[in-house]
Formats: C-alpha cells, sequence, structure tokens
C-alpha cells in the first residue's frame, strides 16, 4: 500500500483550531480537545500517516477482499 502524501496542516493559536489540506483543498477542520490531540499525535508518528487517518482518507487493507467477495463480482 502506497504511503499517504500531499496532506498539509495549519494550527491557528488563538482559537486552538487546526486545519489539515490535501492537494491544497479542506479535508477537515479540528478544534478544542481533538485539535490538541490530533497535534500531540502528528508529533508522535508519521505527519502524512496521521493526517490521512485522521481525514477518513486511506485504505483499510480490505479493499480487495470486498472486491473479490461474491456480491460486488460482475
Amino acid at each position: 500500500m502506497p504511503k499517504p502524501h500531499g496532506f498539509t496542516y495549519t494550527h491557528h493559536h488563538p482559537d486552538n483550531t487546526v486545519t489539515i489540506t490535501h492537494g491544497a483543498r479542506p479535508a477537515t477542520t479540528l478544534r478544542g480537545a481533538r485539535a490538541t490531540q490530533f497535534l500531540a499525535e502528528v508529533e508522535r508518528g508519521d505527519p502524512q500517516l496521521v493526517m490521512a487517518r485522521w481525514t477518513g482518507n486511506y485504505k483499510h487493507g480490505n479493499e480487495r477482499t470486498a472486491r473479490n467477495h461474491p456480491r460486488n463480482r460482475h
């Protein structure tokens, strides 16, 4: 599975808001405790992977299994 790329984030200090973008388009906005939790996680891990996970833009690992399921065959 390829590594995620193209994510960036901006932390707005006065109101503790984090905006995550992907390819210059806003993907999600985090506020308050969620923003604080996100910033702590970004510091500990791979930032691209963390941002992909927080935006829901990542593969779950079951795509091949789902594609081969009888109801999905054409």
